[in-house]
């Protein structure tokens, strides 16, 4: 497996870490998330990097749904870390938030979810996350698999029974075709179903960037 330039973080996963250049999850590059559909454990994926980043604040950014509190205390992330930022209808207004966030180097993570995104926009986005060490994931349709990106790190993300499977569309070194199954443990709240409450109403992302960064 080829060596990482970047300082890596442990997946938390011995199989996967065992596949990725570096041993981890690179830090300060755009790392592309390619999920079938949200909610299939992506969040269980990441979150023994995520508990790893101690008080550092961890920004979801146009999360498809509202975060729930007590689903994320129970994957061991405190409310009180995370940021949550909508930007609105512009997805101009998510990219600059992005890059504000990337920029300023104060955060642990970033988690930024978007539809469609231009490739100078990645572009811009992944020369941002290199001023810094940010963990920056990007987390897109299936489909954005077959457009090109400048993401070194691009896994597939599928559902599967007990866990996900993890494809391997872009990685420096060697290629692999078969997917890399990864079994997730289901958190206390999915074992028992209860009620949730949201985080407190996110905030919009150009009246809370300039506190955050500041």
């Amino acid at each position: 497996m080829a060596h990482s330039a970047n300082r890596c973080a442990d997946t938390g996963f011995a199989a996967l870490s065992a596949q990725l250049p570096g041993g981890g999850w690179p830090s300060g590059t755009l790392i592309d998330l390619l999920v079938q559909q949200p909610g299939i454990g992506e969040l269980r994926l990441l979150r023994p990097a995520l508990a790893a980043l101690g008080q550092r604040p961890i920004v979801l950014l146009q999360p498809p749904h509202a975060p729930q509190a007590l689903a994320l205390a129970a994957l061991g992330l405190p409310p009180s870390q995370l940021v949550w930022i909508r930007s609105g209808a512009k997805s101009g207004d998510a990219l600059w938030a992005a890059e504000q966030v990337l920029r300023s180097g104060c955060c642990g993570a970033l988690l930024f979810w978007q539809q469609h995104v231009r490739g100078e926009a990645l572009r811009r986005l992944h020369l941002a996350a290199q001023s810094g060490e940010t963990l920056f994931w990007m987390l897109r349709p299936l489909s954005a698999a077959q457009d090109s990106s400048p993401a070194p790190l691009r896994l597939s993300l599928r559902p599967a029974p007990g866990g996900i499977d993890i494809g391997f569309v872009k990685r420096r070194g060697p290629q692999r075709d078969a997917p890399l199954f990864l079994p997730l443990s289901p958190t206390l709240l999915q074992r028992h179903a209860t009620l949730d409450r949201p985080l407190p109403a996110p905030a919009p992302a150009r009246s809370i960037l300039p506190a955050l960064v500041g």
